[in-house]
């Protein structure tokens, strides 16, 4: 059908539909009215679904068409957040409520469109907005990862990301050679319509879903994340020198011969940081001597244009992403044991109670004598390896001195009013099938303290100096709560038998310290203090010195990690400028004319890495728990919704129990003190209730585990060893 006809058809369309005596008709009666025949009515649906995609004409919720409201009717430009069951949202910005879109008025839109929806009506008290999409202004995803559902003669991708609800249909001539079961990438090439299915060409066999590391791969590409660097990058670390040459010697401080260690964890091998620490009379002495990978990546250089495109390295299950090639990563700029090394060292004296005495920021050369692991380093402290403690005799005294230094600095930090979240983290155990084996709480211990606390000192150090100097520069600020988030978190707290005096004020982090205190021994208090952490807004970088609110500090930056936060490596050069007199009037001026776009970005990548953590780590927890469907286990409420409740087990596992699943009762959410209580047996479900449960289901492409209640007499029942079944118990 020519362009003349189409747009023909498209006047008659809308002439009818404007006509003052015309009624809304679905495509049927319109098909009669226009004596249609039925082998043409798929061009009907076509014109149709052009004239609403146009903004020209809509589609009601009983699927009957009329003219556009595009004139009429308020339109409002948002991005579409799919969902699996075909609705969505559309979220517009700088409004807080999104506007809902029934599945049969989405049109061709789908998850992360840019799109244009007309309001059906305004959102009554109480009831969320709903609206229709008018028209799709630009794409927001154009490939996908997915599962290939191979036929004979075609295909369809089935997207691992949920909210994008459509299959996508692959001609035979299109499936790359990837066989059924494959995880494969697929580009769009063309979006279909309300009766038709999005239409693609697969660009990428990634392996079989069964294969090792398949599934972690899939997740990394569905986040855009990059596993292989350009040539040109490559070629560039690939000249790089294994060894730190004479002549880069020149204007360093020597410091090859002081005790320099580095300490982190058994698999790290992209080792950033290390330490020195003596003490003369009441005076320590301490160094934090950090890597200068700003001497091998050089600004604008391929290396540095494709480390500010990651942002920063990402730590999945089974592999690193990093931000540099391995050749720097892990060679030259490693601070390997009894390697020379280039460093930036910020050298601090401190005294008695942790108060900067003075410091200075210096380029060094350094020899890190031993790479230590938090595990021995935490056994010698609490004295429980004598193997350990006889091999590192010589440094004993070293790290009995940084633990009472550290000690030093977290006192001092907690009375100022930072704020401690000490929660475990997950570590999950994979076997060379990549199956997890086995998954735990890593806890913080003495070693990984002293880690912490002398990074953080580094970092509000070097931060403090270049505010005040005035220099452009990357800072990471965390700023204050959300006055109305905070009071409904203080409803909470009170609620609890927590006392707060505050009320319709802004919060402090003493405060929050003192709330954190009131919860220690609770059986609520990981949950309610995980509610506490939910309620803050997010940290992130900007070229504004405008302070850390969970740390209480007045200046933060990040200068640590330059090997894997780009943030670190572009703050090196602004410092190292200053060192060398270099900061010039242009230098200032070029600094300030492209910092902001280097913390926009660096904040957006460090988000979609922690996204991709995030995934893969729900991924494995809930295949683990698929291997043990149909146990019983002990754990805590960790979060109340009006769908059901989240349990979270001892080993950081958490899942749902459906609010459906409580059949003894009709139970309500209470959302203002997050509790859902039966209305008939007056039982009640909250935050850090103890509860047990069995595994009743698992989905891996969901990422999601169900938990059912287990009864008291379930629980006699399995210790009587009665057979248990899962379908039913």
């Amino acid at each position: 059908m020519n362009k003349k006809v189409i747009e023909k058809r498209k006047k008659i369309l809308l002439d009818i539909m404007g006509d003052p005596i015309y009624r809304p008709m679905r495509l049927r009666e319109l098909a009669m009215l226009l004596n249609v025949p039925r082998p043409e009515r798929k061009a009907l649906y076509e014109i149709l679904d052009a004239l609403i995609e146009e903004g020209k004409a809509s589609l009601d919720n009983k699927g009957r068409y009329r003219k556009g409201k595009t004139s009429e009717g308020k339109v409002l430009e948002g991005t579409f957040v799919g969902n699996s069951r075909g609705f969505g949202f559309v979220e517009i910005p700088d409004e807080e409520e999104d506007i809902f879109i029934p599945e049969e008025a989405t049109g061709t839109a789908m998850h992360m469109d840019k799109v244009q929806v007309s309001l059906k009506e305004e959102g009554k008290e109480g009831r969320r907005r709903e609206g229709q999409i008018v028209k799709v202004l630009e794409r927001g995803i154009t490939e996908v990862v997915g599962t290939f559902d191979k036929s004979q003669n075609y295909g369809f991708v089935i997207s691992d990301n949920p909210r994008f609800s459509k299959d996508i249909f692959i001609p035979k001539e299109f499936s790359h050679g990837a066989s059924h079961g494959d995880k494969v990438i697929a580009v769009i090439t063309d979006y279909g319509s309300s009766n038709k299915n999005p239409e693609g060409k697969i660009t990428e066999v990634l392996g079989n879903i069964n294969t090792p590391g398949t599934d972690i791969l899939a997740i990394a590409k569905g986040f855009g994340l990059p596993t292989e660097f350009p040539p040109r990058v490559l070629n560039q670390a690939g000249k790089m020198k294994d060894h730190v040459i004479e002549s880069d010697f020149q204007g360093r401080m020597d410091l090859r011969k002081w005790t320099i260690v580095t300490i982190d964890g058994e698999d790290a091998k992209d080792l950033d940081d290390g330490i020195s620490l003596t003490k003369e009379g009441k005076t320590y002495h301490l160094g934090v001597h950090i890597a200068d990978v700003s001497n091998y990546v050089q600004a604008k250089s391929a290396l540095d244009r494709e480390a500010l495109k990651r942002g920063t390295s990402v730590y999945l299950t089974d592999r690193v992403i990093p931000m540099l090639p391995v050749e720097l990563s892990n060679g030259i700029c490693s601070l390997n044991q009894g390697e020379d090394r280039l460093a930036l060292s910020c050298l601090i004296d401190i005294d008695e109670k942790g108060k900067v005495l003075k410091h200075q920021i210096v380029e060094s050369v350094i020899c890190v004598e031993q790479r230590m692991t938090y595990t021995d380093v935490k056994n010698i402290l609490e004295d429980t390896d004598k193997e350990a403690k006889a091999k590192y005799a010589d440094l004993v005294p070293l790290f009995h001195r940084m633990a009472r230094l550290s000690q030093v600095l977290r006192e001092k930090r907690k009375k100022r009013g930072a704020i401690d979240f000490d929660f475990p983290e997950s570590k999950i155990v994979l076997n060379a099938s990549g199956k997890p084996v086995e998954i735990k709480a890593y806890e913080q211990n003495v070693a990984t303290r002293i880690i912490e606390d002398f990074m953080l000192l580094a970092n509000e150090t070097v931060a403090e100096e270049f505010c005040k100097r005035g220099y452009p520069f990357v800072y990471r600020v965390h700023e204050n709560p959300d006055p109305e988030k905070t009071e409904a978190l203080l409803t909470l707290l009170r609620s609890h038998g927590i006392s707060v005096q505050k009320k319709r004020q802004e919060i402090t982090p003493k405060e929050i310290q003192t709330v954190l205190h009131d919860l220690e021994g609770k059986q609520e208090e990981a949950q309610i203090s995980r509610l506490i952490l939910r309620t803050m807004k997010q940290a992130r970088y900007t070229t504004d010195c405008m302070g850390h609110f969970g740390l209480a500090a007045k200046y933060y930056c990040h200068f640590t990690s330059p090997i894997r936060r780009y943030p670190d490596l572009q703050i090196h050069r602004i410092i190292k400028d200053h060192i060398r007199g270099r900061m010039s009037k242009e230098k200032i001026a070029a600094y300030r004319e492209f910092l902001d776009d280097v913390a926009e970005q660096s904040s957006v990548m460090e988000r979609r890495a922690e996204e991709a953590e995030r995934e893969v780590e729900k991924l494995k927890k809930a295949e683990y728990m698929s291997y043990h469907i149909g146990e019983i286990y002990e754990g805590i409420i960790s979060g109340v919704t009006g769908w059901g409740f989240y349990v979270e087990l001892p080993n950081t596992v958490e899942g749902l129990v459906h609010v459906n699943s409580l059949q003894d009762d009709y139970y309500v959410y209470d959302k203002e003190n997050h509790v859902l209580s039966g209305e008939m047996t007056r039982k009640k479900y909250g935050l850090g209730d103890t509860v047990t449960v069995r595994v009743a289901d698992t989905d891996c492409v969901l990422k999601t585990i169900d938990f059912v209640l287990v009864k008291k007499e379930d629980e006699q029942r399995e210790e009587e060893g009665w057979p248990r079944n899962p379908r039913t118990d």
